[in-house]
């Protein structure tokens, strides 16, 4: 401790020598007991609070509302609020969104992230990626479910794959062989989804006896043997059609009576009536058999007939006479989703199957030929004198595919036809021109 006075401490800290006794001695401060003390304090800034994700759904701009105002009864009484999607909305998260843009483009992008289908695919889901939509009922299949494992893996399909695996009781699976592999693969082509109503796939040619009726049989059979879904064939040929002769006839109803009877008909179980169901499924819609009223059926029946069909089946097939000028022609092409020509072997076959072909791009469907699958009916006379490359070669330049159908002696007995009793080669055919013409069909449909 220090032995220097206190006084002298005092004048120390003051800054007061002292030898110097004049010097004054500064004022102490006072303090106002009424001032209230200020202390300013630097503070970090606060955090900003960051949205959940699942709650960032939209943000809606704030608008000035004006509460005196009253909407004269002339002017509009609503006021347009622009949304703007934030990132949940339009794309995943962490992605800022789809363009990453705000304002107006943000509320297009909103709009169409909500109208637009789901347009994942089932092998997407098995591969991990991410799905931006609501997924629909039906990507809940089994091989994506379920592990897979001793258990659960399907026995195997072929004499050598099924001999080994019973051998091994069950425990060495080589699965299925090649041949099987590619059934499944064609099955799945066919078995191809459509959602948004029915499709409509004309069969048709300006030649008559080329096989249209057998090829629509054919291509019906393929798709209701394959498909889960209600397929039908109608026959609207004007001049006494034969299709529901291909199958076993069930009822005399015919394409008249379902305009007859449209305004009754409720259901399914009451259309159902009125057509023959063969041994695949496939429904068949009979032409007027009565000569005298044939031409009665015009373009207002046919589509009276087409609602109706729409209503219930998901893909309807139509056997189109030789009349291509005809009323019905002009109301089957503009439902028209996708047209498969037929073709015989000849050269005059030939020439008028690509003459319909023209015609149709002369007058506005030029699409649906760029689409369109011709079946290639080798079944003809003078088929063995032609060749047969020059005619696919000539088709291939103009349509989507060609099918070759191979001569089958139940085709060519023109009567009933037995799925089951047909020739492996016959249904490979048939089956190949229903995929071509699922894969022509639009997937999604408003």
């Amino acid at each position: 401790m220090s032995d220097q006075p206190e006084d002298e401490r005092d004048d120390a800290r003051g800054g007061i020598a002292r030898n110097d006794p004049g010097a004054p001695r500064p004022a102490r401060p006072t303090i106002d007991p009424d001032t209230p003390l200020t202390i300013a304090v630097d503070l970090p800034p606060a955090p900003v609070p960051e949205i959940p994700a699942d709650e960032a759904a939209v943000a809606i701009d704030d608008v000035p509302v004006d509460p005196g105002f009253v909407a004269s009864p002339t002017e509009p009484t609503t006021t347009s609020v622009a949304i703007v999607a934030s990132r949940l909305a339009t794309g995943p998260i962490g992605t800022g969104g789809a363009s990453g843009a705000s304002g107006a483009s943000g509320a297009s992008g909103a709009s169409s992230a909500v109208s637009e289908p789901f347009g994942g695919s089932r092998r997407d889901r098995l591969r991990g990626e991410p799905s931006t939509q609501p997924e629909p009922a039906a990507m809940l299949t089994a091989d994506r479910l379920l592990e897979v494992n001793r258990k659960t893996r399907p026995a195997p399909e072929g004499p050598w794959q099924r001999f080994v695996y019973r051998s091994t009781f069950r425990m060495v699976n080589l699965g299925d062989s090649a041949k099987v592999r590619a059934r499944k693969e064609l099955d799945h082509r066919i078995q191809r989804s459509l959602d948004g109503g029915a499709r409509f796939v004309p069969v048709l040619t300006r030649k008559g006896g080329v096989g249209k009726t057998t090829v629509t049989t054919l291509l019906g059979m393929a798709l209701a043997d394959a498909r889960e879904d209600r397929i039908i064939a109608m026959d609207a040929n004007p001049d006494r059609g034969t299709l529901s002769e291909r199958v076993p006839r069930q009822t005399r109803s015919t394409v008249r009576d379902v305009v007859h009877k449209a305004a009754s008909i409720g259901g399914f179980t009451d259309f159902s009536a009125l057509v023959s169901r063969d041994e695949t499924r496939l429904d068949i819609l009979a032409s007027d058999t009565d000569p005298m009223l044939s031409e009665a059926f015009d373009e207002n029946d046919y589509n009276v007939v087409a609602d109706l069909a729409a209503r219930f089946y998901s893909i309807v097939l139509t056997d189109c006479g030789t009349g291509i000028v005809h009323s019905v022609m002009r109301a089957t092409l503009q439902r028209a989703d996708e047209i498969v020509i037929v073709s015989g072997g000849s050269v005059d076959e030939a020439r008028l199957a690509s003459e319909t072909l023209t015609w149709l791009e002369a007058n506005g469907y030029g699409d649906l030929v760029r689409n369109a699958v011709v079946a290639l009916n080798t079944a003809t006379h003078a088929t063995d004198l032609v060749k047969l490359e020059e005619i696919e070669a000539h088709f291939r330049s103009r349509v989507r595919e060609i099918v070759r159908v191979p001569y089958d002696p139940q085709l060519a007995a023109g009567s009933v036809v037995s799925w089951k009793d047909l020739k492996p080669l016959t249904k490979l055919s048939a089956r190949t021109l229903a995929a071509l013409v699922v894969e022509g069909l639009p997937a999604e449909r408003d």
